[in-house]
């Protein structure tokens, strides 16, 4: 039967590595071939999973249906599994009691040309290859790392987002790298009044943004969002202006002048944070979730 499609609805993919823990099966796959895999998994297509890096992040995206009571959110499985090694996939969702109903398992073939017929806004993966091509194309994409510390229970969900290189593009961050903090101060004040170009997660963030007007009869919305950026006075003026040229608006804005943002991440709440350079990553999944958005200067090889 075909499913109603409301028109606010947010796509989230996850590839099968992100959802689950699958080390062990990665490992019979690197040591032993893609045959040794494949009997590994079918083996064991009654063996639950254990959950993976997104796993947490996923359950929240979810949970946001039964509070709207109605598919608000839809998580679609993108993986490089085959459908015969996929299938103890599908079996721990539904051991974990998740609604996910759509997949494409390709054999070994990169997933993110999928992305585009399904409508997905987003797309987390443990591999970075697959990441990367995803954000060539222009679409959202992280390569997921849980935290080592508990997330957050509550049933509100908070998203944390760098700024350059992330919602915005990474042309102000070109000039930082090229030509220190005082170039990138005297240019982001010359243009203050010039939108910046949006960024990989620009889409995502408006599809974010419209799913909270969706909740907008709440006393207290589900979803809270953050903009945590490295930037201070004089460079703020742009990023505020910018955001208000798109109609984006973000719950909390925080401009730490170059302070580490951990802290500040762990003090939000976030379920996740997504940045484009890995030791701010590597720094913030001490305390959050991080998505290593590879994308923008700084991921140049």
């Amino acid at each position: 039967m075909a499913k109603t499609e409301p028109t606010q609805r947010l796509v989230i993919a996850t590839s099968s590595s992100a959802l689950f823990d699958l080390t062990e099966s990665d490992e019979v796959f690197r040591r032993d071939g893609l045959k040794a895999y494949a009997d590994y998994q079918i083996a064991r297509e009654s063996e639950p999973l254990e959950p993976g890096d997104a796993f947490h992040l996923v359950k929240k995206l979810l949970h946001l249906n039964e509070l709207q009571d109605e598919e608000v959110v839809e998580v679609i499985l993108l993986s490089r599994n085959s459908a015969d090694t996929g299938l103890r996939v599908f079996n721990s969702i539904q051991h974990h009691g998740l609604p996910i109903a759509r997949a494409a398992f390709t054999g070994g073939a990169a997933p993110d040309r999928y992305m585009a017929p399904f409508r997905c806004d987003l797309f987390l993966s443990t591999n970075q290859h697959d990441v990367r091509e995803a954000l060539g194309k222009g679409r959202a994409a992280a390569s997921i790392v849980a935290s080592s510390r508990q997330a957050q229970e509550d049933e509100t969900l908070r998203l944390a987002f760098d700024g350059d290189a992330v919602i915005f593009s990474d042309e102000a961050e070109q000039v930082y790298q090229n030509g220190g903090l005082d170039a990138f101060q005297a240019s982001e004040s010359k243009a203050a009044n010039e939108p910046l170009s949006g960024g990989p997660f620009k889409d995502f963030l408006a599809a974010l943004h419209r799913l909270q007007s969706e909740f907008a009869r709440r006393d207290i919305s589900p979803i809270r969002t953050a903009l945590v950026t490295a930037r201070a006075a004089p460079a703020h003026e742009r990023v505020i202006k910018t955001l208000r040229a798109w109609d984006i608006h973000l719950d909390e804005s925080l401009f730490l002048g170059g302070m580490t943002k951990a802290e500040f991440l762990a003090a939000f709440g976030a379920d996740v944070f997504f940045d484009d350079q890995a030791e701010h990553c590597r720094l913030a999944s001490e305390y959050v979730a991080t998505g290593h958005v590879l994308h923008g200067v700084t991921n140049n090889d």
